[in-house]
């Protein structure tokens, strides 16, 4: 499973104290949440925001992380934006094709001394999404040469 972090801002409306703040992100860390944040005293007053860092389940998960956030900080909370940590895993290969709604085969090899890896597509499914963005995506993620074969 891709591991994500969710971005979630905690106090929009700049509600909440310093004291709060740092409060509500020890709760979350307490309840057993990677939580990474700046010191309150590093952020603007309005649109304070969290980072945590999961397992991505899914949008479902991160509603239910947006709404555990309202729970902790007492306030509004909001989802932001959602990235992926990539260790250059297999496992992270298969996570974008499925971020790209694909399944497929992957392949490592080691030609002339460098890392090759190749994913096998679906012809079929490839007509969905552009090739140069699936490339760049891999490529990316794994840190090495990406060869895309559609069958």
């Amino acid at each position: 499973m891709r591991a994500a972090v969710i971005r979630v801002c905690v106090d929009p409306g700049g509600d909440l104290s310093p004291a709060a703040y740092e409060a509500g992100v020890q709760e979350m860390s307490e309840r057993g949440l990677e939580v990474v944040h700046t010191p309150a005293e590093h952020l603007p007053d309005r649109n304070r925001e969290v980072e945590l860092i999961v397992d991505d389940a899914g949008p479902e998960q991160r509603l239910d992380l947006v709404e555990l956030c309202r729970q902790v900080f007492e306030t509004a909370c909001s989802l932001g934006v959602v990235t992926y940590i990539s260790r250059g895993t297999d496992e992270d290969a298969r996570g974008i094709l499925s971020g790209f709604g694909l399944t497929g085969e992957v392949l490592r090899s080691l030609p002339d001394g460098q890392e090759l890896v190749t994913v096998t597509v679906a012809k079929t499914d490839m007509r969905r999404v552009p090739e140069s963005r699936l490339h760049t995506a891999m490529e990316s993620a794994l840190n090495c040469e990406v060869r895309i074969v559609a069958v």
